[in-house]
Order: C-alpha cells, then sequence, then structure tokens
C-alpha cells in the first residue's frame, strides 16, 4: 500500500493530468512493437513520439535488467549471479524481466521493445510468453538506412568536451573547422564515432539482425522505415505503418 499512500502527496494538477491521459488512451488500440535498426538510425528520435501516440511502455532491455539487479527481483538476483561470473544473462531471464514488466500499467496498452530481441531463438522465446498471455507481436518496425548513409551522419560528429556542443563537419560545421565557435578550445571524436569502430558495429549489427527480421517478415509484419529521411518524414511513415 506504500505507493496508493504516497499519492496523497502528488500535486492534484499532477494527478488529473495523468487521469486524463489514461482517460485519452482507453479508446487507443492495443499495439506491440519491436524497433529494429543500427546506431544512428533514428530509433531514439522516433521512440518517445510512438510512445506517447499510442500510450505504450518503453522497454529497453539493458535498462530493465539493471533495474532488476537493483530491485534485487528474484529474476534481478539470478541476473546479478550470472553477471558476477562475467557470463551472459539467459534469454530466458531477459524474457522473464519483460514479462514481469508488462504486468505494470504503464504497459496495459502495449509495448515498444528496442535492443530486443537480437536473435531467431530470442524471438521465438519472446512469441512463446506473448502467447501464453494471448497477444502477439503487431509490428515491427526497421529503420533501414544505407550504412553510407549512416557513416556520413555518425563519423561527422565532432564535440566540445566541456559544454558538450555537438558540430556536423557537413550538417551543422563549426566557423573555423576542429575549433568551438564560442571558446575557440579544439572539437574531439568520440572513439565510438570513428569510421573503423563504425564499420565493426554495422557488421555485427547486419549479422546479428537480418534472421530476427526474416523471421518477423515470414509473418509479414515487418514495415521498412526510410530510416534516411527527415524525422518528421520517418515519423509520418511510422503513423503509416501503424494505422
Amino acid at each position: 500500500m506504500a505507493a496508493a499512500a504516497n499519492l496523497e502527496d502528488v500535486p492534484s494538477v499532477d494527478l488529473m493530468t495523468e487521469l486524463l491521459r489514461r482517460m485519452k488512451c482507453e479508446s487507443k488500440p492495443d499495439k506491440r512493437l519491436i524497433l529494429v535498426g543500427p546506431p544512428g538510425s533514428g530509433k531514439g528520435t522516433q521512440s518517445p513520439i510512438i510512445k506517447d501516440e499510442y500510450c505504450l511502455c518503453h522497454l529497453a532491455t539493458g535498462d530493465m535488467l539493471r533495474a532488476a539487479v537493483v530491485a534485487k527481483t528474484p529474476l534481478g538476483i539470478k541476473a546479478k549471479e550470472a553477471m558476477e561470473k562475467g557470463e551472459l544473462v539467459s534469454d530466458d531471464l531477459v524474457v522473464g524481466i519483460i514479462d514481469d514488466a508488462l504486468k505494470k500499467p504503464s504497459c496495459q496498452k502495449g509495448f515498444i521493445l528496442d535492443g530486443f530481441p537480437r536473435t531467431v531463438v530470442q524471438a521465438q522465446k519472446l512469441d512463446e510468453m506473448l502467447d501464453k498471455r494471448g497477444v502477439k507481436v503487431d509490428k515491427v518496425l526497421n529503420f533501414a538506412i544505407d550504412d553510407a548513409i549512416l557513416e556520413e551522419r555518425i563519423t561527422g560528429r565532432w564535440i566540445h568536451t566541456s559544454s558538450g556542443r555537438t558540430y556536423h563537419t557537413k550538417f551543422a560545421p563549426p566557423k573555423t573547422p576542429g575549433v568551438d565557435d564560442v571558446t575557440g578550445e579544439p572539437l574531439i571524436q568520440r572513439k565510438d564515432d570513428t569510421a573503423a569502430v563504425l564499420t565493426s558495429r554495422l557488421e555485427a549489427f547486419h549479422k546479428q539482425t537480418e534472421p530476427v527480421i526474416d523471421y518477423y517478415n515470414k509473418k509479414g509484419i515487418v514495415a521498412n522505415l526510410p530510416a534516411d529521411k527527415p524525422p518528421q518524414e520517418v515519423t509520418s511513415e511510422v503513423k503509416k505503418a501503424l494505422s
């Protein structure tokens, strides 16, 4: 009852706002979505928009695992044991943590899964779990983008460390190449943003996820999004795919 007692301390405006949100959400159709796309494909931009539009909960399995470990849930304790041994957390454990999360009121209308499943076995285990709940994955949104465009997007990023200001050699260049506009200090490139690192990340991504896309393609639920387009256009493509 601790949570219910705490409601007394929540400002009325916040309570009413949440109540109105839930009432508005009642009329929305249930949706269970999976987002697939390489780093830099814009999933992070679209995910909050989809979440708000369709009243879904956002399930990022990495964050959920860490939260379960901190909360010392039965599955969290098992996950911690695996991590401490340097082992990978088993697929069954991750699916179990997703299953637990789906009991929350915020997941009542459905979910967005991001970063899972990464293998066909994981996809099958997820399907089995959802099947027990009498539901299924409705749509897989594939953020399709050419590797060359991604490379241009990511390897062009430069950062001013102390302020966090970001630049892009093509899309938002500094006034003087390699130098921060405000302080005149040198800009740096994150290690992850170099072409060599990106190439290996993309290779791993394609190798791992192409079989997963094939798995869902056979079920006829994949929507390929033109992720190279500006964000607003991608959003309208998402809405088309989900209507």
